[in-house]
Order: C-alpha cells, then sequence, then structure tokens
C-alpha cells in the first residue's frame, strides 16, 4: 500500500508540474516577431499614424512586428499637396515609432498614379518639367529618411492590368516609357544604401502581368538600373492561392538577383463571418507565409493592417469589393488574434525547428 502510495503522489506531482510548465508557455507564447527574428525574417503591417493613438494598437504592432509599413503617409499626395510644400510631420511619427520599437520601416510608396495631388494629376508640364517634379519629389523624400527608411517601394502598380504594357497614368503621359527607371535612378540617388523595389497587385502568380514584370525588372537588371526586389501585394480572395505557381515566380525573381518580400497580405471574402471561413482563411495564411519561407529569395511577409476593424476593405467605396463587416487580418476588432494569427504562429514556429 505505502509503495502505491508514494507512486500515486509521484504521478500527482509529476502532473502538476507539467500542467504548471503548459500553463506557462500558453500565458507566454512566442510572439511572430521573437519567431521572425530566429531566422533573420521580417514579419510586418501596414498603419496610420493615427492609429497609433490607440494603445492596444501601438502595443500590438510593437509587439508582433519588426517592420511596419506606412499605409498612406509616405504617398506623394500627403507629403507635398500643394508645390513645393512638404509636411513630413506624420511620417516623422511612424519613423521616430519605429525606431523606438527596433523596426524597419519598408517605404511605401514614391510613385503611384493614385494619391497624386491635383497639381500634379492635372498639371500641364512639359516633360523636362515633369521629370524635374517627380526628381524633386523623390530626392526630398528619400533623402531626408537616408539611413531610417531602408526600403521603399519607388513605383507602385506601374504595370497594365493583363500585363499589355505600362498603366496609362499622369507620369507616363507627361514623361513617357522611361518614367519608372528615372524614379529609381533618383532614388538610388538620394540614398545609394537604401533597397529600391517594384511593388504590385495581381501578379503574385505566373501569368500575363507577372511576365509583363518579370520583363521590365530583367532589363532594369540587364541594363544596371538601380533595382533590388519585386513586392507581390498579395490581396487574395478566400481559397484563391496557387503557391506552387506564386512559387515559380518567386524563384525567377530570385534568379536574377532580386529579393521578393510579400508587401500587402489580406485575405477578404464575401458575407458573414463564420468559423469555418476563419479556418479557411488561416490556411490561406500559412500557405502564403510558408511559400516564402521556402524560398531563398523572399526575405519578409507583410500584412496590409493590424486589426480588422481598421481594414480598408471595409471602406464604401470599393468597387470591386463590397463587405463592410469583413474580418481580413490576423487580429479581430478587439485585438484578439485570430486563426490567421496562429497558422503564422505555426508556420514560423516549425521553420525554426
Amino acid at each position: 500500500m505505502a509503495s502505491q502510495t508514494r507512486r500515486r503522489l509521484w504521478l500527482f506531482a509529476i502532473l502538476f508540474l507539467l500542467g504548471a510548465h503548459m500553463t506557462t508557455a500558453q500565458e507566454s507564447p512566442l510572439s511572430l516577431r521573437e519567431l521572425a527574428a530566429q531566422n533573420d525574417f521580417r514579419i510586418g503591417a501596414a498603419v496610420y499614424t493615427s492609429h497609433l493613438n490607440d494603445p492596444a494598437h501601438a502595443e500590438t504592432l510593437s509587439r508582433e512586428f519588426n517592420m511596419l509599413t506606412p499605409e498612406n503617409e509616405a504617398k506623394f499626395c500627403e507629403l507635398q499637396a500643394q508645390p513645393g510644400q512638404f509636411d513630413f510631420r506624420r511620417l516623422d511619427q511612424l519613423v521616430a515609432f519605429a525606431q523606438q520599437h527596433d523596426m524597419e520601416v519598408h517605404g511605401h510608396t514614391l510613385v503611384w498614379h493614385q494619391c497624386l495631388p491635383s497639381w500634379v494629376a492635372n498639371g500641364q508640364f512639359s516633360r523636362d518639367e515633369a521629370i524635374g517634379i517627380l526628381r524633386d519629389h523623390i530626392y526630398t523624400v528619400v533623402g531626408r529618411y537616408q539611413g531610417r527608411i531602408p526600403i521603399w517601394d519607388v513605383v507602385n502598380e506601374g504595370i497594365a492590368d493583363g500585363g499589355s504594357g505600362l498603366r496609362d497614368t499622369p507620369w507616363h503621359a507627361m514623361i513617357g516609357d522611361d518614367y519608372i527607371e528615372l524614379a529609381f535612378r533618383f532614388a538610388h540617388e538620394a540614398d545609394p544604401n537604401a533597397l529600391l523595389f517594384y511593388n504590385d497587385y495581381g501578379a503574385e502568380a505566373m501569368n500575363a502581368k507577372s511576365d509583363a514584370i518579370y520583363a521590365m525588372v530583367s532589363d532594369f537588371v540587364e541594363r544596371g538600373v538601380p533595382i533590388h526586389g519585386v513586392g507581390l501585394q498579395a490581396h487574395f480572395t478566400l481559397n484563391t492561392i496557387n503557391s506552387g505557381s506564386i512559387a515559380r515566380n518567386i524563384q525567377r525573381l530570385g534568379e536574377l538577383g532580386l529579393q521578393v518580400q510579400i508587401t500587402e497580405m489580406d485575405v477578404r471574402y464575401e458575407g458573414d463571418t463564420t468559423a469555418d471561413i476563419l479556418s479557411q482563411q488561416a490556411d490561406d495564411y500559412r500557405e502564403m507565409l510558408q511559400t516564402c519561407l521556402d524560398s531563398d529569395y523572399c526575405t519578409a511577409f507583410i500584412v496590409w493592417g493590424v486589426t480588422d476593424k481598421f481594414s480598408w476593405l471595409r471602406g464604401a467605396n470599393l468597387g470591386f469589393f463590397n463587405n463592410p463587416i469583413v474580418e481580413p487580418l490576423l487580429f479581430d476588432d478587439n485585438y484578439q488574434p485570430k486563426p490567421a494569427y496562429h497558422a503564422l504562429l505555426d508556420a514560423l514556429g516549425q521553420y525554426s525547428d
């Protein structure tokens, strides 16, 4: 009897200790940021400066991510609404937050056909005048943050949907086919150490648009135009990720000597949110991150926002999508982690093992 009693006591003690250890692990798991750091990997999120006024937003961003992207604060219309009058206050706040929390800034974006002030979009400029405006803007912005913003999306969405050529934009109309090349050269002159990216949507997998982007950046590499990477936005609809095709596209870009980053990931869907939808969404996030981690060329994974309540996909004026209650990100409206968050934790954890 005494022997059986001792065995029961030992068993109880072991179970108690195991239970205490499991409780501790559940209360203090590694964050996305901590797991990414173990692999010299960047995990990021887009953010508005005003959202940092919410302590929960600031805490979640700095705890979970080691990279941030200005959602709008670095765009032309935000920085130079009037000719020659720059307003860096909001972008300065984001950069200061990143420095305070040891986060890298992925600058977004120097050149885009949207978010252009009317004085540029509707201006009647000669080619030389337009080149001067482009050069002065890039020199001023990139030069100001030299050494503090190490990565820039130089041009965003410059290729036409369907890959038929360059998109019809004010910059293209005023300057011509070489405006993208000029933008990269100006950015490199302003900060020779910055990594310069071309960024676009709908070109994650092998298709006509990604072929057109590949042709353009291949030409840049061959001619010595300073380009260091391609950003794949990754705004996906639920269950549409073709990871094999995406992997092939990343591979061919990497073989040019370029980095690839997943720059704006979210996963949308129609209708109400259900447990099944959130489970499928988690699978999509896991598949995309795993595709990135499996490549030697994919160096960062950025989600387009921290919490669902601030997602651009809830905007009222999205012509291609209308679901004001969509939950496309990793954290819900109350900053509680969703299945997608845990899927990324799992993928990063397995990669670390």
